[in-house]
Order: structure tokens, then C-alpha cells, then sequence
């Protein structure tokens, strides 16, 4: 018996992963403007959010429905630790912490696992599908942009245990379908999805102070005045 969920999740994203797109922060990353300092604690954040869903994916990795969409090797705590070591040193781990949108995403991560861990799919979805979509697109605009040597500060964006992303992500998706789920277990996961994409969006935009300081309200303005349709969304549709 095959769900859908894959194709629900998709179709019942689109419009927050274009909302996501258009936050300020990201429609300057996008287009090669990233300020290193913001950068950095996204990263931080980001190091948080995947360690408590790792975490809770670990945790669940025998449940009937959580156990469908375990994949050990798209976990990115030991990539972004790898990073944060680049950006704050050898003691990174004194400086890091996470910001009110980072702490409401892990907090949200740790409940659905305590009450509906079934949510997690939400979650695994959102972030790990784009990560693996957008991520080398990403990876290079980082680079140029912040004038990174290869493999200094991108470890994120590099699955060295998956050789053909594309292949990955379709077996990710037909895992998705094989799960077997009531229509309104289906609708709650894609809230939570769409859900974890409005905490992340709340992420960007905290950042943008700090972009504006460090770029200039004027270039800022320039920069986001016009929305753009989402390109890592039609990548993620691949």
C-alpha cells in the first residue's frame, strides 16, 4: 500500500519552501552576498537543531514508521561540528549557542519525539531533502563568497557516504510512500514540515541585523526587492 506521502509533502511545502526562499538573509545568500559572522551562527544553530534530531531519529529508529526514513548517512552533527571548528577555533564548543528562533526549533524536535514521533518526518524532510538538493549550489556561493578554500567551512554541504545524491533522494521519497499512514497522520506531518520551515525562516531573519550592519541598508534593499520564485524548491522537485 502506497501513501503518497512523498508528493504530499512536496505539493503541501511549495509555498512555505518560497517563503523560506524570500526571507532577506537567503535571498542575499542566494545571490553571493554572505556576511561570514552571520553565517557562522546559522551554522551554531544549525549544529543544535541537527544534534536533537539525530538524536530523536536515533532514538526512534526501530519505530514502525520512524525507522522508514533512518538514514545514518545524511546525519550532519559531525559535518557541522567540522565547520564550527573552522569558524571559532579548537574551542568553538564555549562560543556556540543557540539564538530564541534556535532553541524554539530544538524544543519543537524534542516534543514531537516525546508526544508523536511520527512528526519527525516533518522535520527529516524538510531539512534533509534540501540539504541535499540546494547543498553543492550553496556550498559554492559560500565559497566565493566568503573566499573559503576547498573543504574549509562547507563540511555541511558535503555527503561523503552517498555517492549519487539524486539516486538518494529518490529511494528517500519512494521510503516515504512505503510508509503507511491515515490521511489525517499525513496532513499533521506536513503541518509539522511546514511548520519547521517557518522556525527556520525565524532563524534567517534574526541574522539580518547583523547582514545590514556589515552590507548596508541601501545594498540590503537592493538586494531583496524583488521576490524570486524558488529555485532550491524546483531543485528539491527533482
Amino acid at each position: 500500500m502506497s501513501s503518497n506521502l512523498a508528493s504530499q509533502l512536496r505539493e503541501g511545502t511549495k509555498k512555505a519552501h518560497t517563503m523560506a526562499e524570500n526571507v532577506g538573509f537567503v535571498r542575499c545568500f542566494l545571490r553571493g552576498v554572505v556576511e561570514k559572522n552571520s553565517y557562522r551562527k546559522l551554522v551554531a544553530n544549525f549544529y543544535f537543531a541537527y544534534t536533537a534530531m539525530e538524536e530523536e531519529l536515533e532514538r526512534h529508529k526501530n519505530h514502525p514508521v520512524v525507522s522508514k526514513i533512518y538514514f545514518p548517512e545524511l546525519h550532519r552533527k559531525q559535518s557541522l561540528e567540522t565547520d564550527l571548528h573552522y569558524y571559532y577555533g579548537a574551542n568553538w564548543r564555549d562560543q556556540v549557542s543557540t539564538s530564541p528562533a534556535g532553541q524554539k526549533y530544538v524544543d519543537r524536535i524534542r516534543e514531537v519525539s516525546d508526544t508523536q514521533p511520527e512528526l519527525l518526518i516533518g522535520h527529516s524532510y524538510t531539512r534533509y531533502l534540501g540539504d541535499l538538493s540546494g547543498g553543492q549550489i550553496l556550498k559554492g556561493i559560500a565559497q566565493r563568497a566568503m573566499n573559503l578554500s576547498e573543504g574549509e567551512g562547507t563540511a555541511f554541504y558535503e555527503f561523503d557516504e552517498i555517492d549519487d545524491e539524486k539516486a538518494f533522494k529518490a529511494t528517500y521519497r519512494q521510503s516515504l510512500d512505503e510508509i503507511e499512514v491515515s490521511e489525517e497522520l499525513a496532513n499533521q506531518i506536513v503541518e509539522e514540515a511546514n511548520d519547521a520551515f517557518g522556525v527556520n525562516m525565524e532563524m534567517f531573519q534574526e541574522l539580518e541585523g547583523n547582514l545590514v550592519k556589515a552590507i548596508g541598508q541601501m545594498l540590503f534593499n537592493t538586494l531583496t526587492s524583488r521576490r524570486r520564485r524558488g529555485s532550491t524548491e524546483l531543485a528539491t522537485a527533482e
